[in-house]
């Protein structure tokens, strides 16, 4: 019977490395040889088996690598392919100039910068992060920030701005995923699991706060009488009169419109759902845009911020409202809309949902419905223009449907309104 030979272990010397010169390769144990090339250059190499295949790595000159050091990082690396890590891996990550969180922020939304709708939603994503992130974890790399780190950052405003905590949160998660797969970077999203620490929420609820519909006239009776700028106040007209989403709005271009046909087509990228929506313009709404138009505010944005070619803030519309100690949302007045054309008038659902720029959830109507409804909806803006207008005030500012019905029933197709007495 063969007997089987031990392993050798240790069988260099520091002595003998020098010494060694004949061309060959030379055995310490554990996997580690001292090779001698032709040229009588000496280097070591480690033979080992990393992920179920062996392999040779390189750990450097003999000149400049001691025995001693050799043999340590060999025990090193055999350690860590014994535990199913990668040392190559782990060698070309140590390598690697991990950069900031700030780096990393900068990278991924320049990367994602042609997945935004629009540039003012790309701004925002970055400015979230450089307000409430970037003074605590910024100049951090990104493999040292733990879920201690994220949860300073999100607490300070985590009760206080509750809907921007939740972006902020996200957005961070997206900066550290992308870095743990740029870099390799082993371990849980320090994200994951922080809401433990942090204190409920108060319940968000499912829709805008909306003011009824019936206060609407009142409230733009006395819009203009407002403490507020010009611009903001004629924009805010504006978005009740079309029915459409504050940035649809703030965002408009003098491009999107054409006066002649009383018509506004906001493009694709704008949209919600990602197609163009023709908007037809009451009267009055022509008289807005005619009114900003000439007072020469800019030449591309209709509705401009005091810094020349930016829009107006977002925030515009709340911070005003909120002025006016109401508690209401500008969005909210689509809501308002909506149940104004469901309670008093007769027009179809598809119509007002067409004009909301919904998709129609029923596929066999939306199959019959795929044309834009241009003409009623223009009868169906023009109705609502005329009952903001307060056309159908009476002292008490309440809407009355038989002073509705005289204003707006033409027996057009049935869609107009109908008496409901």
């Amino acid at each position: 019977m063969r007997v089987r030979e031990r392993h050798p272990e240790k069988a260099l010397t520091a002595t003998a490395v020098k010494q060694i010169k004949k061309p060959g390769r030379y055995t310490d144990g554990n996997g580690l040889y001292l090779v001698v090339d032709e040229s009588g250059a000496r280097r070591w190499l480690l033979r080992t088996v990393v992920l179920g295949r062996r392999r040779d790595i390189g750990l450097g000159s003999a000149r400049l690598v001691p025995l001693a050091d050799a043999r340590e990082e060999a025990a090193k690396m055999r350690r860590l392919a014994r535990d199913g890590g990668d040392p190559m891996a782990e060698r070309r990550r140590a390598r690697m100039v991990v950069p900031t969180f700030k780096e990393a922020a900068e990278i991924v939304h320049a990367e994602t910068a042609g997945s935004w709708k629009n540039e003012k939603h790309a701004a925002q994503w970055l400015t979230t992060l450089e307000t409430y992130a970037f003074p605590t974890i910024g100049k951090r790399p990104v493999d040292q920030i733990a879920t201690a780190d994220v949860l300073k950052v999100l607490s300070a405003i985590w009760l206080t701005k509750p809907e921007t905590a939740r972006r902020l949160r996200q957005r961070v998660r997206t900066v550290l995923d992308w870095a743990r797969v740029a870099y390799g970077l082993s371990g849980a999203n320090p994200v994951d699991g922080v809401e433990k620490a942090l204190p409920k929420q108060p319940e968000r609820g499912g829709h805008f706060a909306a003011m009824p519909y019936g206060e609407v006239p009142a409230f733009l009776a006395g819009l203009h009488q407002r403490p507020a700028s010009e611009i903001s106040v004629l924009a805010l007209e504006f978005l009740i009169l079309t029915a459409c989403r504050t940035n649809e709005v703030l965002l408009a271009t003098w491009n999107e419109f054409d006066l002649a046909e009383q018509t506004w087509i906001i493009p694709a990228s704008r949209m919600k759902a990602g197609e163009a929506h023709a908007v037809p313009l009451p009267g009055r709404a022509i008289e807005l845009l005619e009114k900003v138009k000439g007072a020469g505010q800019d030449e591309v944005l209709v509705f401009p911020s005091s810094k020349r070619g930016k829009p107006l803030s977002n925030m515009v519309f709340l911070m005003m409202l909120r002025r006016m100690k109401l508690e209401v949302t500008a969005h909210g007045f689509r809501s308002s809309f909506r149940d104004w054309a469901a309670e008093e008038t007769s027009f179809p659902n598809f119509v007002v949902e067409k004009a909301l720029a919904h998709t129609i959830d029923n596929k066999v109507e939306a199959a019959y419905r795929r044309g834009d409804l241009l003409k009623k909806r223009r009868e169906l803006m023009e109705a609502w223009a005329s009952y903001c207008g307060g056309n159908s005030l009476q002292r008490t500012g309440k809407p009355t449907r038989r002073a509705t019905r005289r204003q707006l029933e033409k027996g057009n197709d049935g869609l107009l309104l109908a008496s409901r007495q």
